[in-house]
């Protein structure tokens, strides 16, 4: 299965999103800080990155853009509770492969992330 990273600022939506992908197979690297996921991310290999839009420090749209740079490769799921056209626009422009509104079920990110995980 995967190795997926989660970035959300809020630690219980972490907690729950790790349980369903775990129960799921995965191996999950759970973050709740920007930088420790970013240095994660450039020294492991990561197959799928979830981002959170609203971050302590920085966006997620800039931790996306940072995660491009460092790897080019990692897919990405973009969450907002916070929607607005720019935003989806920034991380669609970005390389993000799916965007989606808070909150997000749990039907609805398992076929996010096996969609996101099969793509070519």
């Amino acid at each position: 299965m995967a190795r997926i990273l989660i970035l959300d600022d809020v630690p219980d939506a972490v907690r729950l999103m790790a349980r369903l992908l775990k129960e799921n197979g995965h191996t999950v690297f759970p973050f709740t800080d920007e930088e420790p996921a970013l240095d994660f991310i450039s020294e492991n290999p990561v197959d799928l990155a979830i981002l959170d839009i609203k971050l302590k420090k920085m966006s997620g749209i800039d931790v996306l853009a940072r995660i491009k740079q460092i790897a080019p490769a990692i897919r990405t799921l973009v969450l907002t509770g916070y929607p607005t056209v720019e935003t989806a626009r920034e991380s669609v422009r970005l390389g993000a492969g799916e965007f989606c509104v808070k909150p997000i079920d749990n039907a609805e990110l398992e076929e996010k992330v096996s969609r996101l995980l099969t793509a070519d």
